[in-house]
């Protein structure tokens, strides 16, 4: 994987994980706790996700 994919690829995780906290807004206020929940752990996949990117962009 090239340095240019790694970083198209945190991009595009960076944009998710951005957009999905605006829906973790919208779902906070309309209480709906499961979802946030799910919400939640999707967050911290991401953030593994970007850790790991980040990692290999490092080594390059």
């Amino acid at each position: 994987m090239t340095s240019q994919q790694i970083q198209q690829q945190i991009a595009e995780l960076k944009n998710d994980y951005i957009r999905l906290q605006g829906d973790m807004e919208k779902l906070e206020s309309t209480g709906h706790p499961t979802m946030i929940e799910q919400a939640e752990q999707r967050l911290a996949n991401m953030e593994v996700q970007l850790a790991e990117l980040n990692k290999k962009l490092a080594a390059l």
